[in-house]
């Protein structure tokens, strides 16, 4: 994580991230976290659930994208043509 900027952002993540360092770490860059305590957590910190219902439809896109088997396998090797690929199906999943 520290090769982003993340300062002034919200990072979301699922109960897997929601561990003391990851969290103290996301707010000494300067940015806020929606990431939802694990059920046996003895200190539940509190949750933004709204910002964190926004996650599903950033998982949605990838499982939409990952349709693309050429994107889901990386056929290409040289990265431009594998990003210009990427970005032609992200095209086609907006226009649907």
């Amino acid at each position: 994580m520290e090769q982003v900027d993340i300062g002034g952002s919200m990072v979301q993540g699922d109960k897997a991230f929601g561990s003391l360092e990851i969290r103290d770490y996301i707010i000494a860059n300067g940015a806020t976290y929606a990431i939802p305590p694990k059920d046996n957590n003895p200190n539940p910190w509190e949750c933004d659930w709204w910002q964190y219902k926004e996650r599903h439809l950033v998982e949605c896109f990838f499982g939409k994208l990952k349709h693309f088997r050429r994107v889901a396998t990386r056929y290409d090797k040289l990265i431009s043509r594998f990003k210009s690929f990427a970005y032609l199906a992200c095209a086609m999943i907006l226009l649907k």
